[in-house]
C-alpha cells in the first residue's frame, strides 16, 4: 500500500501531470465561466423576446380598446399560452381571455404613468401556472381609462434553458476528460525526447564518457537541450582525460626518485664494504627532495583544480620579487643576469603566489640558457609586463602553448637532468590567470622569451 501510493505521488509529482492537472483545472474554470455566461446570456434573450411579443400584443389590444372594438372574450394569436385582460379605471374587468373575464389576477400592479410596465410573476393561479412575464399598457377607451394587461409564459424559457444546462452538464465532463486525454498525450509525445536523454545520460558512466546522447532533428528546445548534454559530456571527458593523464604522469614521476633511491639502497645493502655512505646519502637526499617538490606542486596543483580559497590579495613591489630572483639565479655564478631594464612596478595580488610563479620562469631560464638572462619589468597606467629572455635554445612555434601544459618536457633528458618536474610552467601560468593576467611566450632571434602581463595597482 506505501509503495502504491509513493509511486502515484510520484507519477502525479512528473511535469506530464502538473501540465496536465493545470490545464484541465484553466479549461475547467473557463468552461465554468462560459456555461453561466451562456445560460444567462440565453435566459435574457428569451426573456426579451417574450416581453417583445407580449409588448408587441399589449399595444394591438390596446389599439382594439382606443377604438371602442373590444370583444367580451380576447382572442391572442399564437400558441405560447400568451393570456390578456382589460381593465377599466375602477378595477372591473372589461374585456379577457377566456377563462378571465371575472378574474382580477393581472390586475394586481398598475403602471405609474403611461409606459408599460413589465414584471415577472410566479405562482400565478391560471395558465399553465409557473412564472409569467405581464405587460401593464395604460390607454384610453371611449368609456374612460384602462389598462390592458398581457401575460406571457416563461415556461418555454425555463424549459430551453434546462435543456441547456443539461447538455453543458453532460459535456462538461466529456470536455474536460478530453482535453486531460489531448495534453497527457501531446505532454507525453513532447517529453518524450527529454526522457529518452535522461536515460541515455543516465546510462553514461564514468567508464564511458565518450559516449554522447541523441540530437533530434527538430531545432527546437529539445534538440538545444540535448546538444547542451553533448558539451556537458565532452567537457567532463576532456576533464576525466585530464584527470587520467595527471595521475599517470604523477605516478610516472614519483615512480623515477623511488626507483632511483632503492636501486642506490640495493647496491649498497649488497656490498656495503665498498659503499661510500655520504654518497648514498647525498643520492637519498636529492631523490627525497624530488619528490617533495613533485608532491608540492601536484598538491598545489589539485588545489587550484578544487577551487580551493585563496588568500586576500594585497599590495605587492614586483620589481623586489625579480631582483631578489634574479640574485638567486646569479649567485649560482654561472649565468650572468641582467636586470637593467627593470623599473619599480606594483600589482594587487598574493605575495607568495606570484613569488612561486616568478621563481618558476627564473627557475626555467637558469635550466636552459646558455650564458645570459635578460630580465625587464616596466609598467604604464593599466598594465604591468614583466620579460624573462634567456639564449638557450628557444621553444619551437609549434610547441610554445604546450609548453604551459602539465608535465610537459620539450627536452625530456635536460629537464630530468635538472630535477624539474614538469609542473614549473603550468603552475606559472595558474598563478597569473587566477591574477588576471597573461604568459605567452614570444618570438625572439634566440632563446625564449617569455612575457608575463598582469593589471597594474
Amino acid at each position: 500500500m506505501g509503495a502504491d501510493g509513493n509511486r502515484s505521488r510520484a507519477r502525479l509529482s512528473t511535469v506530464r501531470a502538473r501540465t496536465t492537472i493545470a490545464a484541465t483545472i484553466v479549461v475547467g474554470f473557463a468552461l465554468v465561466i462560459t456555461a453561466v455566461s451562456l445560460v444567462v446570456f440565453l435566459r435574457r434573450s428569451l426573456v426579451e423576446r417574450v416581453d417583445d411579443i407580449a409588448r408587441a400584443r399589449a399595444y394591438d389590444v390596446a389599439a382594439l380598446a382606443r377604438q371602442g372594438m373590444l370583444p367580451a372574450d380576447l382572442a391572442v394569436e399564437g400558441d405560447d399560452g400568451s393570456i390578456a385582460q382589460v381593465v377599466d379605471g375602477a378595477g372591473r374587468v372589461v374585456s379577457a381571455t377566456a377563462g378571465l373575464r371575472r378574474d382580477q389576477s393581472l390586475a394586481r400592479f398598475r403602471p405609474p404613468g403611461a409606459a408599460p410596465e413589465v414584471r415577472t410573476v410566479d405562482d400565478v393561479p391560471f395558465g399553465e401556472g409557473g412564472s409569467y412575464r405581464v405587460i401593464a399598457l395604460p390607454t384610453a377607451t371611449p368609456g374612460g381609462p384602462a389598462t390592458v394587461y398581457v401575460a406571457a409564459s416563461l415556461s418555454p424559457v425555463d424549459d430551453a434553458v434546462e435543456v441547456l444546462q443539461s447538455a453543458l452538464a453532460a459535456g462538461a465532463p466529456l470536455l474536460l476528460a478530453l482535453v486531460a486525454f489531448t495534453t497527457w498525450t501531446v505532454a507525453g509525445r513532447t517529453l518524450r525526447p527529454v526522457d529518452a536523454i535522461r536515460a541515455e545520460v543516465a546510462d553514461i558512466s564514468e567508464r564511458s564518457l565518450d559516449r554522447r546522447v541523441s540530437v533530434p532533428p527538430t531545432d527546437d528546445e529539445i534538440s538545444r537541450l540535448a546538444g547542451t548534454m553533448n558539451m556537458m559530456l565532452d567537457r567532463l571527458h576532456a576533464a576525466a582525460e585530464r584527470q587520467r593523464r595527471f595521475v599517470a604522469d604523477a605516478s610516472h614521476e614519483l615512480q623515477t626518485p623511488l626507483a632511483a633511491a632503492r636501486t642506490d639502497l640495493e647496491v649498497a645493502l649488497a656490498h656495503p664494504d665498498r659503499t661510500n655512505w655520504n654518497d648514498t646519502a647525498a643520492d637519498l637526499l636529492a631523490a627525497n627532495r624530488r619528490m617533495e617538490r613533485l608532491v608540492r606542486d601536484l598538491l598545489f596543483l589539485a588545489r587550484a583544480d578544487a577551487g580551493a580559497p585563496r588568500a586576500a590579495t594585497r599590495p605587492v613591489d614586483l620589481d623586489d620579487i625579480v631582483l631578489s630572483e634574479a640574485a638567486r639565479i646569479r649567485g649560482g655564478g654561472h649565468l650572468r643576469v641582467d636586470t637593467g631594464a627593470v623599473s619599480a612596478a606594483a600589482v594587487d595580488g598574493r605575495r607568495d603566489d606570484l613569488t612561486r610563479a616568478v621563481r618558476n620562469l627564473f627557475d626555467n631560464a637558469e635550466h636552459y640558457a646558455s650564458s645570459s638572462v635578460r630580465v625587464e619589468l616596466g609598467s604604464d597606467d593599466r598594465r604591468v609586463r614583466l620579460i624573462v629572455h634567456d639564449d638557450g635554445p628557444g621553444i619551437p612555434a609549434a610547441d610554445r602553448k604546450r609548453a604551459f601544459e602539465r608535465f610537459t618536457r620539450l627536452d625530456e633528458d635536460r629537464s630530468r637532468r635538472t630535477g624539474g618536474t614538469g609542473l614549473g610552467l603550468a603552475i606559472a601560468k595558474e598563478i597569473i590567470d587566477a591574477h588576471g593576467g597573461s604568459i605567452v611566450v614570444e618570438d625572439a632571434p634566440r632563446g625564449a622569451r617569455f612575457v608575463i602581463r598582469l593589471p597594474a595597482r
